[in-house]
């Protein structure tokens, strides 16, 4: 409650207390032609309901069958559940605005979206990286999963997750609380990216960029090295395996979440390559949509047509069995 009371009046301040304070901005999104709206608000909300509804049945899935109450599907469930809350962030607003012909945020809607976009990036980055280390204990010991994996450690790992990711967004939030943007500002994509503000900020951005450079380094570059670090070993597991279908079964249970990794880093890398060619153009916009709206509705396709427990949970329920 201190937060948000904290967070409600300094917001206020900032667009009641200083007068070059702007109190809105203008989300330029895709394109300006008229008769390419229809289609773009049919796209983004067909993309937008599929993310939803898959990721809505793999945490039923997960949670209708004892089958998979089990380490790997806990933090599955927990992964369509972010991607959900991720996709939430940005879609609706940018639905809105293509379906109201407005182009306009608020200050407090800008930093909210500020907010939670960072916040489930990075519960994104961190799940990923915690279900890497689970198929590392499962491949390569296989004796000691079930007690390395147990419950309370798996709790331990979400709770970290959770705690690292709003200490980082509140973090990035308050430093972009303190800069000052002129009138009349337009960001060139089709929500309030965290860069793209900051650069557009009167005052000065040293210090944001400093705190955005470490937090990548950390908090991104940390859990892809660990991603890396865990493959390595599972790699090395699977070609010390005799049998060609021991390794086959062995590399199966974690295809799906590699295919997911690559999808995710590869995507993000693929963003911020873009806006640092073009920063001012539509590209990083487009480029953003990959990993903001492609991902998460992919994900479930990833683990249900590539994991076998997933799929015939899924058919029996389609079929109604209990």
């Amino acid at each position: 409650m201190l937060f948000f009371s904290y967070f409600g009046s300094h917001i206020d301040y900032m667009e009641r207390g200083n007068d070059t304070q702007s109190s809105e901005f203008l989300l330029l999104g895709f394109s300006e032609e008229p008769e390419l709206q229809p289609f773009l608000f049919g796209l983004f909300l067909s993309m937008y309901l599929v993310t939803v509804l898959g990721n809505l049945l793999i945490i039923l899935a997960v949670n209708s069958d004892s089958h998979l109450h089990t380490p790997m599907y806990f933090f599955l469930a927990n992964l369509s559940f972010v991607d959900i809350c991720f996709t939430s962030t940005t879609v609706p607003k940018m639905l809105w605005n293509i379906q109201t012909q407005s182009k306009v945020i608020t200050y407090a809607g800008c930093i909210t979206q500020i907010y939670f976009f960072t916040l489930f990036v990075g519960l994104d980055n961190f799940l990923l990286t915690v279900m890497a280390y689970d198929r590392f204990v499962a491949i390569c010991h296989p004796l000691h999963y079930t007690v390395t994996m147990n419950p309370q450690f798996c709790g331990l790992l979400l709770l970290v997750s959770w705690i690292t990711s709003v200490l980082h967004s509140l973090l990035q939030t308050l430093m972009v609380l303190r800069l000052s943007f002129c009138t009349g500002m337009e960001i060139p994509h089709f929500f309030c990216e965290l860069n793209q503000m900051i650069h557009l900020a009167c005052s000065d951005t040293f210090l944001n960029d400093m705190v955005v450079y470490f937090a990548t380094v950390l908090l991104v570059g940390g859990p892809l090295a660990g991603i890396l670090y865990s493959y390595s070993k599972i790699v090395l597991c699977i070609c010390r395996i005799s049998s060609a279908q021991g390794k086959y079964k062995a590399f199966s249970t974690c295809a799906s979440h590699l295919s997911v990794v690559s999808l995710f880093y590869c995507t993000g890398l693929g963003v911020y390559l873009s806006s640092a060619a073009t920063p001012s153009s539509h590209s990083s916009a487009t480029a953003s949509v990959m990993y903001t709206v492609v991902t998460p509705m992919l994900n479930p396709f990833i683990y249900s047509l590539r994991n076998k427990d997933v799929k015939e949970v899924l058919s029996e329920f389609f079929r109604g069995k209990p």
